[in-house]
């Protein structure tokens, strides 16, 4: 990893306008929250400065790096309903480079609360332009719904990392999240792309995960991300002790996972100036990767 941030350090000061990624699914239960946790702290480690925005009203995220919500004075409920700059509402994580927009219960109403907003769609995007230059990455958690909160992200949003469960439902609901993203990018936001579709909660001794793999990565191709985030043990403790995985045990199976995805959205967007031939796999004197 450290050739890697030797390699970031040199192209630093060339690229600061941040790259906004929403992670969206509005099934529950797909590994979003968590996606977001540790894609944010994988980014904040190699270097790049991130902010993570928890658009849930559950505040899993904000939770799962160590806020307690009791002590939470301000949220994004309040830079959406009561126009309160973000600037003043993000707070600093114990992870270097990473820096948090919480959320809070009260985000419930706040759909409510703009249904007559004339560009109720816009809100979030205009609230986080007035830091985006702070940040090389803007990661927002997405409530489990395509609800107002959800399209603001998406209007926000330069790309969305669609988390898919390697389960036999895995492709339910899928299609309907396509869709708002299709009315999204024809009716508000033209530019969102969709960056990739994650297979999370993998478990390679069930036949039916391999399965289910293989069945997205012929519907969707090259859409799909190589990496694969496996089902383990410390990805779901992490948020218990208000840790990323990385933070929590960096040498776990999760933890290496979503650093794996990291650099992958890196390469994807070449953000890491590494030559096409040099992203091919070093194999060792057998031939072996």
């Amino acid at each position: 990893m450290h050739g890697f941030q030797l390699l970031h350090r040199t192209l630093h000061n060339d690229y600061r306008m941040a790259k906004v990624i929403a992670i969206a699914n509005q099934k529950g239960g797909v590994g979003k929250t968590t996606t977001a946790i540790n894609l944010a702290a994988s980014l904040a480690v190699l270097e790049y400065r991130t902010l993570l925005v928890d658009g849930d009203p559950q505040a899993n995220s904000t939770t799962g790096n160590g806020f307690d919500l009791k002590n939470i004075q301000l949220s994004l409920y309040d830079c959406m309903v009561n126009d309160t700059p973000a600037s003043q509402v993000i707070l600093e994580t114990e992870t270097p480079n990473l820096f948090l927009l919480p959320s809070h219960l009260d985000l419930v109403g706040a759909e409510i609360e703009l249904i007559n907003h004339p560009n109720r769609e816009h809100i979030m995007r205009n609230a986080l332009d007035e830091v985006k230059d702070q940040y090389d990455f803007v990661v927002i958690d997405c409530s489990p719904s395509l609800g107002l909160i959800t399209v603001n992200a998406l209007t926000a949003a330069d790309s969305v990392v669609i988390p898919v469960q390697c389960e036999y439902f895995a492709l339910e609901g899928l299609g309907k999240l396509l869709n708002t993203i299709k009315i999204v990018q024809t009716r508000i936001n033209t530019s969102l792309q969709i960056e990739g579709i994650l297979m999370t909660m993998y478990d390679g001794r069930l036949r039916l995960s391999n399965q289910v793999v293989e069945e997205i990565k012929n519907h969707f191709m090259d859409l799909v991300f190589n990496t694969i985030v496996h089902r383990n043990t410390r990805l779901g403790e992490a948020p218990s002790f208000g840790k990323p995985a990385l933070m929590y045990d960096a040498e776990s199976t999760g933890a290496v996972n979503y650093l794996n995805l990291a650099k992958e959205i890196l390469q994807k967007n070449n953000l890491t100036k590494i030559k096409n031939e040099d992203k091919i796999l070093e194999t060792d004197e057998h031939g072996a990767e």
